[in-house]
């Protein structure tokens, strides 16, 4: 007899959470210059309750807008969402440059920085200046002491309040209904917003789809397949053939001899020139492949950085290893916050016979699980319930590349089952994030100038792939 007590006190508590909030006037913002844009644009700081479930605290979300070009502007703005979890809308302006000039031209652009990330209270710590030459124990080991520095209340960064911050930031700047374009993670947080607030949502684009049942560190097979899609392409082209005849036994002779010991590596920083130490572990060297074959011209360097790092010649493996965080210290991910989501929404979904199979005949193999079991207990969050996702009915056009380690199409699949009216267009040159490639800036605004309509795509296909880099040289021409 207890559960029929319980279940519907936690569906009245859900509901009174998600009623809809009296609209307060508009705020002007104030003028602002972020790196990323050269002309001024308008930022907002909206204060939000820490704890939704717990009136008193507060935290303040940091909202930039990218006012329309054009002066009559349509009502429907463009909310941008992240990814990460751990990256700030205000990090990812150049996107905004190279993908949504079109849809600018008519809308505003809002970019929300998820609380904990950027400019809405990140949640980080310096990385030590020698990082480079550390362990894995003493990587985790710093990462702890970074958790529990920072003394954060990391239960209350889930999904679910930044989706109701969402919210608080269109109330503040007195829109109606909005658009949501979401990119990797961020699609989970605009389904999520979707469903938390269906009437408050025009239409959706989401980039990189993250299902609503995928576990964000369960990604060795969609990892191992693009690393096996990005190997048949070396071997099917000529010029990458010949000056990599031996890839795969390369590759799996590094990772052999990584999984005995991690290298020590004494050469010139790729940053500054001095000489230094770098250690290279398997998590390490696994981490750096995973990353490249996010971007497709980044994977087909891949090839080359192999064959380098196998004839002992680690820099310009090391080069690509440090490029994600080089210039972009600001920009960074903020670490903490990632865990703080996946460790409640991710981890306690982790069960055994699932990291076994996704383990299973992939390069990750299971560093990143030891990793968050390690760390996860430090944070002492409190797993997330998930109930059965509710049907989106507003449109949406789903964006996916067809050669993604972490977001391939079939997670878009399955994501619009649960959608009563989804597009699916594939770029099968693309790989983590399309949205910038080809007419892709055009059929975003055509899609969301008349959402409900068909979007022609053939102008997909002749998105080219790029080229193999076969030397220092770089690519070939």
């Amino acid at each position: 007899m207890r559960f029929p007590l319980v279940f519907p006190l936690l569906f009245a508590a859900q509901m009174a959470l998600a009623a809809p909030m009296p609209a307060p006037a508009p705020q002007a913002g104030r003028t602002c210059h972020l790196p990323g844009a050269e002309e001024a644009l308008r930022c907002v700081t909206v204060r939000v309750p820490l704890d939704y479930g717990k009136p008193g605290k507060s935290i303040a979300i940091h909202a930039t807008v990218a006012p329309a070009f054009r002066e009559a502007a349509r009502g429907d703005p463009l909310f941008v969402l992240a990814g990460g979890p751990g990256q700030a809308g205000s990090d990812i302006l150049p996107v905004v440059q190279m993908a949504m000039r079109r849809v600018r031209a008519t809308r505003d652009i809002v970019l929300i920085d998820q609380r904990g990330t950027g400019l809405s209270g990140k949640l980080d710590c310096k990385p030590p200046a020698e990082i480079d030459s550390m362990t894995e124990e003493q990587l985790d080991a710093d990462a702890r002491r970074c958790i529990e520095s920072l003394g954060a209340p990391y239960g209350s960064y889930t999904t679910d309040a930044a989706a109701r911050d969402i919210d608080r930031v269109r109330l503040a700047l007195g829109y109606g209904q909005v658009n949501l374009w979401g990119g990797s993670y961020g699609t989970r947080l605009a389904q999520h917003y979707a469903r938390l607030f269906p009437a408050n949502v025009r239409a959706l684009v989401l980039d990189g789809v993250a299902a609503p049942d995928q576990v964000i560190p369960a990604a060795g097979r969609d990892a191992q397949a693009a690393l096996d899609t990005t190997f048949r392409q070396c071997e099917r082209n000529a010029a990458c053939a010949r000056a990599f005849p031996a890839l795969r036994a390369e590759f799996a002779s590094l990772a052999a001899r990584l999984a005995k010991a991690p290298v020590s590596i004494e050469m010139a920083d790729p940053r500054t020139a001095a000489p230094r130490t770098v250690t290279m572990s398997l998590r390490r060297f696994t981490a750096t492949v995973h990353r490249a074959l996010y971007s497709q011209a980044d994977a087909h360097t891949l090839p080359f950085l192999i064959h380098s790092a196998f004839r002992d010649r680690w820099e310009p493996f090391v080069a690509q290893s440090n490029r994600d965080s080089d210039f972009v210290t600001d920009g960074a991910m903020a670490g903490p916050l990632y865990l703080a989501v996946v460790c409640a929404e991710d981890f306690p979904l982790l069960t055994p016979r699932l990291v076994a199979e996704d383990a299973r005949g992939s390069f990750l193999g299971t560093p990143q699980v030891t990793q968050l079991a390690a760390l996860c207990p430090v944070l002492d969050v409190q797993p997330v319930v998930h109930g059965a996702p509710a049907r989106i009915d507003a449109p949406a056009l789903l964006l996916s590349g067809a050669q993604d380690p972490v977001t391939p199409p079939r997670r878009a699949e399955a994501a619009a089952r649960l959608m009563k009216a989804a597009q699916h267009l594939v770029v099968k040159n693309g790989g983590h994030i399309v949205s910038p490639l080809g007419c892709l800036p055009r059929l975003m605004r055509e899609f969301l100038d008349a959402p409900h309509q068909r979007v022609a795509a053939q102008c997909l296909d002749e998105i080219p792939a790029p080229t193999f880099q076969l030397n220092s040289a770089g690519p070939q021409p």
